[in-house]
């Protein structure tokens, strides 16, 4: 009786801990989850809501400048995963935290 009840509560500590590692989980980035993340921290909209579609070239040039980086010749090309990394990065030198 006692080797069950141990079980069960093992089990019910893993699958705590498994969702508690699913809800920290930092987005992929260039993922749809990362760009929300991004607009979230960097907004590129006005005050009325208006703004570039999160993720577009013009989302990602209007980031580049929120950001203080735009022109800056290390940055890679808007169209790549590596631009989506380089400011990940960007925004964890700066003390963000996803």
């Amino acid at each position: 009786m006692m080797a069950k009840v141990v079980v069960l509560l093992c089990a019910a500590c893993l699958a705590a801990c498994a969702v508690d590692s699913e809800r920290g989980a930092s987005p992929a980035p260039c993922s749809p989850q990362w760009f929300e993340f991004v607009e979230d921290v960097v907004p590129t909209g006005d005050a009325e809501g208006h703004g570039p579609d999160t993720g577009s070239s013009e989302w990602r040039s209007v980031v580049e400048f929120k950001l203080g980086i735009r022109g800056d010749p290390a940055i890679p090309d808007r169209a790549t995963g590596e631009w989506c990394r380089y400011i990940d990065k960007v925004l964890v030198d700066k003390g963000v935290h996803r």
